[in-house]
């Protein structure tokens, strides 16, 4: 049986997520996959510090372990 905040992300699949990790980087992009472990793939991922851009990627694996938490930057239905 799936959590809630697993059907939610589930329900956020190809929108805009930003993702903030436990050593305080911050990712945006798209987010393409997650798994029950919260495993994510994000595409046209950008790093982020404080809302101002220091890198661009193009797809990046981001481990669920790492994960401080996700905000869904566009409304999910």
């Amino acid at each position: 049986m799936r959590s809630e905040p697993l059907k939610l992300l589930n329900r956020a699949i190809n929108s805009k997520v930003l993702v903030k990790l436990k050593s305080g980087q911050e990712y945006i992009g798209i987010l393409e996959r997650c798994d029950n472990c919260m495993n994510l793939i994000l595409a046209d991922a950008e790093e982020t510090n404080n809302g101002d851009p220091i890198a661009r990627y193009g797809k990046i694996f981001i481990r669920g372990n790492n994960v401080l938490y996700i905000k869904i930057e566009t409304p999910v239905i």
